[in-house]
């Protein structure tokens, strides 16, 4: 648990306090107060309720972590869940973590399980400038919320990074490849899910940037503004690599399918030249004594050489159709433009 306070003129803030003087230092106006929460034990957490006197709902939704993001008003605190990404999460492994927050004329409260890189960064921010402070509690939680979406670029850049190098996989596959697929449907699942979380924190950025709440100063929703449309981009982008996903899916069927109709169609050819040979083979195995060349001193050989013709004028004709050697020559007609 970590207490900040700025006393209203002053050219510092002081941290250091202990629970006990909570009530005291809410209950002078000129003081801003800003509670972190982090890993809190059920004596911190009695602190909602004793101290700030916050709804029974909320400080339950706080100490769960499987919320989505939303914002709530009452009397005189707005309640809001949303997201952060953890500092490992990259495109194959999309872990968010939960934050919980109020926010009241002065005082701020950040309630979260797991440390938040957004929360160390204004943290590190308000010990050296009052600035921050000195703007109000609305402010303060901007500035939060500012670090904890920019937090989303870094991924949100992997996840185009990822969609890349799975196109050039796709392309060179040369058979059925299982690890490309379960790679696309775990991508897919991780877009789905930062799809699903940016749109409810988008939703939570709305509300808090078109003057819904009193809570937020007139003055500052140009900054909550900026936060939201940051947000948007995310969201934005989300959709766009889901569809890219689908759209990958797609092109991975379709080139397992190609494979498979090569394969097909080998077979096929392979098919057409043996029923013929093995015509006149079965023909000519049936041990009629009147039959032409039976008894020939040269017929096996004269046989056989017929078989080979046919199997050529057939291998020809499937040429000449484009069915067989048709990449060879595509390749060397590429080569000759280049």
């Amino acid at each position: 648990m970590e207490i900040f306070v700025y006393k209203k003129g002053s050219d510092h803030i002081d941290e250091g306090f202990k629970a006990s003087q909570l009530t005291e230092l809410l209950s002078d106006p000129n003081n801003l107060v800003w509670l972190d929460l982090e890993a809190p034990n059920d004596a911190d957490t009695r602190i909602l309720s004793e101290v700030f006197h916050f709804h029974p709902l909320t400080i339950e939704d706080s100490v769960q972590t499987r919320n989505h993001p939303k914002v709530e008003q009452f009397p005189n605190y707005l309640f809001l869940i949303v997201h952060g990404v953890k500092g490992e999460t990259n495109s194959s492994n999309f872990v968010t973590r939960e934050l919980d927050g109020y926010l009241g004329k002065n005082f701020v409260v950040t309630f979260h399980h797991e440390n938040f890189f957004s929360i160390d960064a204004v943290k590190r921010r308000i010990r050296g400038s009052t600035f921050a402070f000195e703007r109000g509690a609305d402010y303060i939680l901007h500035q939060i919320l500012d670090e904890l979406v920019d937090l989303y670029v870094p991924v949100v850049d992997d996840f185009d990074n990822s969609i890349v190098t799975l196109e050039e996989r796709v392309f060179k596959m040369k058979r059925s490849n299982t690890a490309v697929l379960e790679d696309i449907m775990t991508l897919k699942r991780n877009v789905n899910r930062l799809k699903r979380i940016s749109n409810k924190q988008r939703e939570v950025l709305y509300r808090l940037s078109h003057g819904e709440f009193p809570q937020i100063d007139p003055a500052h929703i140009p900054f909550f503004r900026d936060v939201h449309d940051h947000l948007l981009r995310v969201v934005d982008l989300a959709e766009n690599y889901r569809d890219l996903i689908n759209g990958l899916m797609d092109i991975h069927l379709s080139v397992v399918a190609n494979r498979t109709n090569d394969v097909m169609k080998v077979i096929a050819i392979f098919s057409a030249i043996m029923l013929p040979l093995t015509l006149i083979a079965g023909i000519y195995g049936m041990n009629f004594d009147n039959m032409p060349e039976l008894h020939s001193e040269n017929g096996y050989f004269i046989t056989i050489m017929f078989m080979l013709f046919v199997a050529t004028i057939l291998l020809i004709y499937f040429w000449r159709k484009g069915w067989i050697f048709q990449r060879d020559e595509i390749d060397s007609q590429d080569r000759a433009d280049e």
